[in-house]
């Protein structure tokens, strides 16, 4: 039964007081570290958001924007690449056969491996940060389309066949809400990895950006400006999460949020 607005309202309000909840837990943990620790080893959240706004003022925007550049440019070709490719094998079985040991391979290749090879190939700069994050990122989103493709309803293929519906319709009407169901979760999961790999790159491949920013807190044995950075990254993270990927997968799934609704 379709819900009211005034009771999807009510449950969007206590989900983002569950996040919430969540986040206040985290900084009391994180303040109660620094108590313990000392803020030379753990700075607590003042310190980190001391330091930030001082970043900040040092036009930390730039290294910023220079991340976020390298990092959603890296992850946005490996997802496209990736899940297309995971799509054609999961309905090839030869193709899966072939490509499949070749993502397990590309999977078991740590990223501080990628990021050497790529600065034997490219150089410093940043198509050395964006082609790690591609390598580091492509097999996880092809491991969600070819598990999604391989895991599709025989039963739609066949009712397909039966009625002679067009094989790109089958794809797109039968097939793709399934499949995004895998490719949604797979690809969060690459998000988050291409941060953090962007981040680990540029602290040996570049002069700018935040693993530029981190390198130089680590040389001046500035912890809570290293604290400011991480908390920058995890923020950057989650505003590509809930501003892009999450709304992209409401659009694309709009028949399970239909069923969370509904219980």
């Amino acid at each position: 039964m379709k819900q009211s607005l005034p009771t999807r309202g009510v449950i969007a309000v206590l989900g983002w007081g569950g996040s919430l909840t969540g986040v206040l837990l985290f900084v009391a943990l994180w303040e109660w570290g620094s108590q313990v620790y000392g803020s030379f080893l753990l700075p607590g959240p003042r310190d980190a958001l001391g330091a930030l706004g001082r970043l900040w003022r040092e036009d930390a925007a730039a290294a910023v924007l220079a991340t976020t550049w390298r990092a959603m440019s890296g992850f946005a070709l490996a997802a496209v690449v990736g899940t297309a490719l995971g799509v054609l094998a999961g309905l090839s079985r030869t193709l899966g056969r072939a490509l499949g040991p070749v993502s397990t391979v590309l999977l078991g290749i740590p990223p501080i491996a990628w990021i050497v090879l790529a600065i034997l190939w490219f150089g410093s700069g940043s198509l050395a940060t964006v082609y790690t994050v591609m390598a580091t990122t492509l097999p996880v989103s092809f491991a969600g389309a070819q598990m999604g493709a391989m895991t599709r309803d025989r039963r739609l293929q066949e009712m397909g066949e039966v009625f002679s519906v067009p094989p790109l319709m089958r794809l797109i009407d039968f097939h793709l809400p399934h499949i995004a169901s895998y490719v949604f979760p797979a690809l969060i999961t690459a998000l988050g990895v291409a941060w953090k790999v962007a981040v680990m790159a540029e602290l040996f491949a570049t002069e700018d950006g935040i693993g530029a920013g981190l390198a130089l807190a680590r040389v001046n044995l500035d912890t809570a400006a290293a604290m400011a950075w991480i908390v920058l990254v995890v923020a950057l993270l989650l505003t590509a999460e809930h501003g892009l990927l999450r709304p992209l997968q409401r659009r694309m799934e709009p028949w399970r949020q239909a069923g969370r609704g509904g219980r």
